[in-house]
């Protein structure tokens, strides 16, 4: 955890990593308060109407048990592989914990994942039992043909195609001993989100959530407090859902509010934040930029957030600027990959924090931009955001991968594949993707700023820009654009878009081109996915 202290260069200077010889993320996060405090509140469900159910680390403690008593019955044993399809609720922790205390590995998949993403991941993890809900097994039907050794169960109940978890677990004991694994020992498996290529499993040990600590504190302004409450969009099976937020609050006592929603919805966030009395929020970008559309929100809903941490994406300046006014605190923008995350970040409440940029290196990390042969960019040089090993924050390998793990890292730099820039003062600005970056007429140009000033436009609700083949000038800059409701597209919005971002930025970086689009693509995380856009320039 970080030191006392409350100015940056003494926590960085400070800061040293305690990471002890044994330890199980499972215990950590159920078993150690429940000893202290079993009937401490842990997870907080909120209904239809924003009634609260609680659930206390002693019942965790207890249903992680029987779990994992139970795969232990149906022949999973430490280092395989179990996945974990639910909505946010306790079933999910509960799930965690107990492949953890099993010394299995965790293999957490998106509720909003189709046939073929959760087919390429069952066949490349080898998984075998999958936990899940009547939705999940129905979702999985046409994916358990060609998979006839994979076991479901259902906390729904049996189906007659899936084990009914409630009954398997009333059958179970609730004792169990958890397997003494170490901080290296396999824990946890996610897959990349592919905007870059088919997605990899990166796989973690156990040290990853020790990892996360330190970046979790900073951006949430020394977490944790007395009324501290997390909630965040982010399905859990994200590494932002489920590292950002759900596993460091449970580590640190803090309970989480758990929302099950089909789609992310602006007004109810506000209504969930303040009927449920949430005080800390994990926002990724695209939730942020879409929680602009209500207007006078504080006014409105009366929630009372003390911290608020964004990542996934590049947040801008110009949502930092309505976030300000609008929630009346400043978001700490944090950084990190699938891979090695929350590396980067800022914290407010010591004046750390700066429009436009992810912060800087979080105590514990070292991160830097970097040239091609590994040696350390100049000041305002563009070159690639790397993270220095050994880091209990970075994963272990990718799963049955060793060439793309070797070449994931120069030395001892791992190559996040980002491109940015660092500042005279230590903040880092990420620019984009290798892939993202644009080249015309000899200048390099990150989407990100104009992204960034094109939100600014009235007409505008969401941006992606991407980088156009051109004989002439190597590429082009296009802008895809959504509108915002009850706006009329064409031609004069496409030249008032143009001389928007012409007199605010810089001649060679407006769009030359702009296209309306209903939607953009996504990952199930939020990030834009620019590779299915430059196919479509």
């Amino acid at each position: 955890m970080l030191p006392d202290a409350r100015d940056y260069a003494t926590l960085v200077s400070a800061f040293r990593w305690a990471i002890p010889p044994r330890f199980n993320m499972g215990v950590a996060v159920t078993d150690a308060w429940a000893a202290r405090a079993p009937d401490r509140p842990a997870i907080l469900e909120a209904g239809a109407d924003f009634s609260l159910k609680a659930t206390t680390y002693g019942e965790l403690s207890r249903r992680s048990n029987r779990l994992a008593n139970v795969l232990r019955r149906l022949g999973v044993r430490p280092g395989e592989r179990v996945a974990i399809l639910l909505p946010q609720s306790a079933d999910v922790v509960v799930a965690h914990a107990a492949v953890y205390k099993l010394g299995a590995v965790a293999l957490p998949l998106a509720a909003l994942f189709g046939v073929e993403a959760l087919d390429y991941r069952l066949r490349d993890a080898g998984v075998g039992v999958v936990i899940t809900n009547a939705a999940g097994v129905a979702k999985l039907a046409p994916v358990r043909t060609g998979l006839p050794g994979l076991a479901v169960l259902s906390v729904d109940g049996a189906d007659g195609t899936a084990l009914g978890l409630p009954e398997e677990m009333a059958k179970a004991a609730p004792d169990f001993a958890p397997v003494a694994t170490g901080p290296d020992d396999p824990a946890l498996m996610i897959y990349t989100s592919g905007t870059t290529g088919p997605p990899k499993g990166a796989l973690h040990g156990h040290r990853v959530l020790l990892g996360h600590l330190p970046g979790v504190e900073f951006a949430h302004e020394f977490t944790p407090r007395p009324g501290d409450r997390f909630w965040t969009p982010a399905d859990w099976a994200w590494a932002g859902g489920l590292l950002n937020a759900l596993l460091p609050s449970l580590y640190f006592g803090v309970p989480v509010v758990a929302r099950k929603a089909e789609k992310f919805d602006p007004e109810e966030a506000f209504a969930l934040m303040a009927r449920t009395g949430v005080r800390n929020a994990f926002v990724p970008p695209t939730a942020l930029r879409l929680l602009r559309a209500v207007e006078r929100p504080r006014q409105r809903f009366g929630f009372d957030l003390r911290s608020v941490a964004s990542a996934g994406e590049a947040l801008g300046a110009e949502t930092f600027a309505w976030a300000r006014e609008a929630l009346g605190l400043t978001v700490n923008e944090i950084y990190g990959q699938t891979e090695c995350n929350l590396v980067l970040g800022s914290c407010a409440a010591i004046g750390v924090s700066r429009p436009g940029a992810i912060g800087k290196p979080v105590p514990g990390h070292e991160a830097e931009v970097i040239r091609a042969d590994g040696s350390l960019a100049d000041v305002e040089e563009i070159g690639q955001i790397a993270i220095r090993r050994p880091n209990p924050v970075m994963f272990l390998s990718y799963w049955n991968q060793p060439e793309a793990t070797a070449t994931k890292f120069l030395g001892d730099w791992m190559l996040t594949g980002d491109q940015g820039v660092r500042d005279g003062e230590g903040y880092v600005r990420f620019l984009g993707r290798d892939d993202d970056v644009i080249t015309s007429s000899g200048y390099r140009i990150g989407p990100g700023e104009i992204e960034d000033c094109l939100l600014r436009h009235p007409a505008v609700a969401l941006a992606a820009v991407v980088g156009k083949p051109d004989p002439l000038r190597t590429e082009i800059v296009k802008a895809f654009i959504v509108a915002r409701p009850g706006v009329r597209t064409g031609p004069d919005l496409v030249d008032e878009l143009k001389s928007y971002v012409r007199t605010r930025l810089a001649a060679h970086e407006y769009p030359r081109e702009i296209e309306f689009v209903a939607s953009l693509p996504m990952t199930t995380t939020g990030k834009i996915i620019r590779r299915e856009l430059r196919d479509r320039s």
